[in-house]
């Protein structure tokens, strides 16, 4: 992920990139509990990067907001949702990919 960004010139991207992908990474981990995820990063448009996690799981990630609670984790798309323009789920009958959108001006 950081050589794709750092090859299309939006180095400035990279720590929330980092952030976002370790966010969905973890939940698919510690949600999916299976063997194998895909990690997914392309440039569909020269002013989106879509970060993505493939996974064999049916669960769909909510996000939480209650703030009441005294859990240290459970959290993270909350993060996910506030370092990119847009995120969401796509649901194939053999899992789903989890997918965020990061608006990026490149480096001209």
């Amino acid at each position: 992920m950081r050589t794709a960004l750092a090859a299309w010139g939006l180095e400035d991207q990279i720590d929330d990139a980092v952030v976002v992908i370790t966010e969905l990474v973890s939940n698919a981990v510690d949600h999916g509990r299976l063997t194998s995820i895909r990690v997914v990063v392309s440039r569909p448009t020269e002013d989106w990067v879509r970060l993505a996690v493939v996974d064999r799981s049916m669960a769909v990630p909510l996000m939480r907001t209650d703030t009441n609670d005294d859990r240290i984790r459970g959290r993270g798309l909350l993060l996910v949702d506030r370092l990119t323009e847009r995120w969401g789920t796509d649901r194939y009958r053999w899992g789903k990919q989890v997918w965020a959108d990061l608006r990026c001006e490149s480096a001209r």
